[in-house]
């Protein structure tokens, strides 16, 4: 149905990721730690650091590092690592930050590779948790390591007929995607990702492995529930509830873009105050041509799914150029929703022999520039007609809608980190090749007067100002306080570290 590639550029949920997300990319997802002072390390330690890992230390010069050291936006493929450490064990990751205290080096942790700044790749070591991709299920729990993709937890939690709510990229690492906070396709029914978080094993910066839950250091748990990855340690395994899977259906409707205005108004409306079975997304696309797309999935059968969609018909007007309604195994949807509808899970990887790779893998990598907004009110008409005007400026992009309501907005600002429960929808400004930076820096200068200050920290942007307040909200005061906490030496240091 759809290509991946097609899918990229549309997708609201490269949790995801776009890493750790973020961003859904990196694990905890991190930026290179600037310190400076001391000594750096001479080859020998390199080596010594190499021996003493269950894992794989991969430096430059070595075959296999060009692979190593690329992450999924090709936009950052000039940067370099001193070292790429493979973690086996939450013992590998304590013994690179004993490494990276001592040396002085700057450390980055990774786990899907997809964070929209780069920050899950930087000059000093970084720490590749993909090794820990484990996915068990016992109970109505499901245990999953820091370094699984999206696509494998999903497929090795369908064997057992459950689910957890998480994104659509199937290269997502689940770490960056939770700690964020995790926006994702059934969210409306079951929440964001780390609402349905149970508890996580952090390594923090003095090297200790530690158990986060309600109860056991309270506050750590409430800041990875979406403070952003990067900022209080390197995750290393997580504990979900997870749901019962079903048949689903799922839906593509498109109309001509001189209808956009209309659907927009109307999705707006429609989509945030559905019955929670429904999520849906709108994608205004010039890539390369204008389309409108309302996409989604409800959780139930046909029938009362075609209700659902005759009201948004409704209330636009006229019916769509094109429309796809299907109903589908629950796993098939998640495969059609990561853009991998004809292919099989180790198809849908990146190609290699890496950790986190696949050998039969074919999914390319992607450059882009992105940016995000939350819609806390609906769009007025002139919101919409600036909106359309971005969409319409030359080049390929698209604006990416996702509904949230529902379960989202059932839970407190102040309950996890991730503040923005209130919101009607995400917004995400998506661009490729030449002038995409550009393109997205002004779509959404544009759109600040009509969507405010509120932006998605798996979505990281560089450029934004008072990105705290932006990201966290009312939050930002006590994920500050938890960071005095944990990493009271800073080890860890994103350019946008709370």
């Amino acid at each position: 149905m759809i290509s991946r590639r097609s899918f990229l550029r549309v997708s609201a949920l490269a949790g995801a990721v776009a890493a750790s997300g973020a961003s859904c990319a990196a694990g905890a997802s991190g930026a290179a730690a600037r310190v400076s002072g001391a000594a750096g390390p001479r080859p020998a330690d390199w080596s010594a650091l190499g021996r003493g890992l269950a894992g794989t230390l991969i430096r430059p010069g070595d075959a296999s590092y060009d692979n190593a050291r690329r992450v999924f936006n090709s936009a950052f493929d000039s940067v370099r690592p001193a070292g790429v450490a493979y973690c086996s064990t939450a013992a590998d990751v304590s013994e690179c930050l004993a490494f990276a205290r001592k040396f002085k080096v700057p450390v980055t942790s990774r786990s899907g590779g997809h964070s929209y700044a780069g920050w899950s790749t930087g000059t000093g070591l970084v720490v590749d948790v993909s090794p820990m991709s484990k996915v068990s299920y016992s109970g109505g729990h499901a245990t999953v390591g820091a370094g699984a993709r999206l696509v494998d937890v999903y497929a090795k939690l369908a064997a057992h007929g459950v689910s957890i709510p998480a994104g659509s990229c199937p290269t997502v690492g689940v770490a960056g995607l939770t700690l964020g906070g995790g926006i994702g396709v059934v969210s409306r029914q079951y929440g964001l990702t780390c609402d349905v978080l149970e508890s996580l094993k952090v390594v923090t910066a003095d090297g200790k492995t530690l158990t986060c839950s309600p109860t056991s250091h309270p506050d750590l748990y409430w800041a990875s529930r979406g403070g952003g990855g990067g900022n209080f340690g390197v995750a290393t395994s997580f504990t979900f509830r997870t749901h019962q899977t079903r048949s689903v259906t799922l839906f593509f409707l498109h109309w001509p873009w001189s209808k956009a205005a209309a659907v927009l108004k109307a999705w707006q409306s429609w989509a945030p105050s559905a019955p929670d079975a429904l999520w849906s997304n709108c994608h205004l696309n010039h890539d390369p041509s204008l389309d409108v797309m309302v996409g989604g999935l409800y959780l139930g059968g046909r029938t009362a799914c075609e209700n659902l969609l005759q009201k948004l018909v409704d209330r636009i007007g006229s019916g769509p150029s094109s429309r796809y309604v299907a109903t589908s195994a629950y796993d098939h949807a998640m495969m059609v929703e990561a853009g991998c509808a004809s292919s099989s899970v180790a198809q849908c990887h990146r190609p290699g022999t890496l950790p986190g790779q696949n050998p039969g893998g074919k999914l390319v990598r992607d450059s882009f520039s992105a940016k995000s907004h939350f819609a806390y009110t609906p769009l007025t008409s002139a919101g919409i007609k600036a909106l359309l005007a971005q969409v319409a400026a030359p080049g390929r992009h698209s604006v990416l809608l996702d509904a949230l309501g529902g379960a989202v907005a059932r839970v407190r600002p102040d309950a996890t980190a991730f503040p923005h429960r209130k919101a009607l929808f995400g917004v995400q400004y998506y661009a490729h090749f030449g002038g995409a930076a550009g393109w997205a820096r002004t779509a959404h200068a544009a759109m600040r007067p009509y969507l405010g200050d509120h932006a998605y920290v798996n979505y990281a942007d560089p450029e934004l100002k008072n990105w705290r307040q932006q990201y966290y909200g009312a939050n930002a005061a006590r994920l500050a306080q938890v960071k005095a906490a944990y990493d009271p030496g800073r080890l860890f240091r994103l350019p946008q570290g709370v």
